[in-house]
């Protein structure tokens, strides 16, 4: 019903911060920057958002007009997309933020072997 809605609210923290610290990051050519890594974070939520949203508009569990999401009409559903959303909805956040540590670390583990391989100036 309204599962989208965590990953959602973690992709709008995970964009405030990336824009923060990409003001505050030196620019240097030694690497990916975090403020990088960490709108890989944002845009696999954000996809990932959009294509569950498409999904519940397509099921008429998301309409156009106010309360927007059908269940929020019913004290019983809202119960029920209440307790969606804080097992399915975070479930599906801490996978993503799981599979964006598991490419933040490939990556981190490429450049050092980039690194490695470069001759020794001096």
């Amino acid at each position: 019903m309204a599962c989208f809605v965590v990953p959602v609210a973690e992709a709008v923290v995970t964009t405030i911060a990336e824009k923060v610290i990409a003001r505050k990051e030196l620019s240097s050519n030694a690497g990916t920057t975090f403020s990088r890594k960490l709108k890989w974070l944002g845009n696999m939520l954000w996809g990932g958002s959009a294509l569950l949203a498409f999904e519940h508009v397509w099921h008429g569990e998301v309409v156009p007009w106010f309360p927007f999401l059908t269940a929020a009409g019913n004290p019983e559903d809202a119960a029920e997309m209440l307790h969606e959303m804080a097992t399915v909805g975070v479930t599906m956040a801490v996978l993503v933020t799981l599979v964006w540590l598991g490419m933040v670390a490939a990556s981190r583990m490429i450049e050092k072997r980039a690194q490695a391989s470069l001759p020794v100036q001096g």
